[in-house]
């Protein structure tokens, strides 16, 4: 990449469960691009999926493990082939970026004598017994890179990591991907004609996988509240884990009188957030970034999130978006309300200030960038390339 110390042909191995879709995974894909510009060689571990294409077209090579169990006996196993893997590609860096994977990586990197690094993605669980040292493993590397402020202050918490080891890097939007002025109307088309979007509607959009946390149902109670006929809510994104939840939004908004859409996955989320009026991030526990967010605000829409985690970050209220209190529908509704009674100059202009502190401070090119710093970092701390 221009600008960037050259990896000088360091092979760096990311380390995941899979490579289904997501942010871990979209930061891999993004990583593995920078690796290869940057002159290193990209190896991706995980169990595959259908973002393991991308992987390649980034210029990088996929390395298929199971490491997606999360069984001791299947951590040790896993270590073990992590271990080979390392010796016969002569893989320099180990980067983890999930708890189980990263238990088998830092074991292989400790045999083997490799650098090793950690993104630590989420604000994880405590509520099991011995969970917090699960965890662990994530602040276990030389550098802990943590994706917001929000988790960066969770990491010193609970781990007590050094400031020397820990870097903020924020998660990123690609400002040439999520551009409005490169969508073209037919891909705008095609989605409301296959998620038959009634015309003249207002879209409501809620992205995210189906679960409980990510607040569905505060979005569809607010839509109740909020009393409206010409508003539909667009629920993007599934995980078949969570169908009974799916079913339980589904009867909520059929109780309440809301029209809701629930289309799945989409492989065109630019064209998505085009049809949308408002983007609701509304998790009612914190995010640990929230990349929806940024994305939705590169695109210029007006976003409503709820006000903890990393849109306390991302979103300065009523300048780039609002926040509302996490939970709150009525919070919620009154925003919703707010939103699209805005003048079409209004809604315009708060579009142009959300893209541009994107473009400031929140694309993949300075995420990558910074991340391939910590690896000259670590790289550099005992020997030159």
């Amino acid at each position: 990449m221009k600008g960037l110390t050259s990896l000088g042909g360091a092979v760096v191995l990311q380390v995941l469960p899979a490579l289904g879709g997501g942010g871990v995974e979209r930061g891999s894909v993004e990583m593995a691009g920078a690796i290869a510009a940057a002159g290193g060689v990209a190896l991706v571990a995980s169990a595959g999926g259908r973002m393991a294409p991308q992987v390649t077209a980034a210029g990088g090579r996929n390395v298929l493990l199971p490491l997606d169990v999360k069984s001791p006996w299947g951590i040790w196993a896993n270590a073990a082939r992590l271990e080979r893997v390392i010796r016969d590609e002569g893989v320099r860096l180990v980067h983890a970026r999930s708890r189980a994977p990263a238990w088998s990586a830092w074991i292989a990197a400790r045999r083997t004598g490799v650098h090793f690094v950690t993104t630590y993605h989420g604000a994880y669980g405590e509520t099991l017994p011995g969970k917090r040292r699960y965890n662990a493993v994530m602040a276990r590397g030389e550098r802990v890179i943590a994706i917001s402020h929000f988790i960066a202050r969770l990491i010193q918490q609970r781990h007590g990591v050094e400031p020397e080891r820990l870097r903020v890097i924020h998660r990123g939007a690609d400002p040439v991907m999520f551009d409005p002025a490169a969508v073209m109307p037919d891909r705008t088309q095609r989605l409301a004609d296959e998620w038959r979007l009634p015309p003249g509607r207002h879209v409501v959009m809620l992205p995210g996988r189906l679960a409980r946390w990510k607040g569905q149902e505060v979005l569809i109670a607010a839509l109740a509240r909020l009393g409206r006929e010409d508003v539909v809510a667009v629920l993007v994104g599934g995980d078949r884990q969570h169908a009974g939840y799916a079913r339980e939004v589904a009867a909520l908004a059929g109780r309440l009188g809301v029209a809701v859409r629930m289309v799945g996955h989409c492989d065109d989320m630019p064209a998505a957030l085009s049809l949308a009026d408002v983007v609701v991030s509304a998790s009612i526990e914190p995010e640990a970034f929230g990349r929806v967010v940024i994305e939705a605000q590169a695109m210029g829409r007006p976003v409503i999130a709820t006000d903890h985690g990393g849109a306390v970050e991302t979103v300065e209220h009523g300048a780039t978006g609002w926040r509302v209190p996490p939970g709150d529908a009525a919070a919620l509704a009154a925003a919703l309300d707010h939103v699209l009674a805005l003048p079409a100059a209004e809604r315009a202009a708060l579009g142009a200030r959300a893209r541009h502190a994107v473009l400031t401070h929140y694309s993949v090119a300075a995420m990558q960038a910074a991340t391939l710093n910590v690896y000259r970092e670590v790289l550099g701390c005992s020997e030159s390339w």
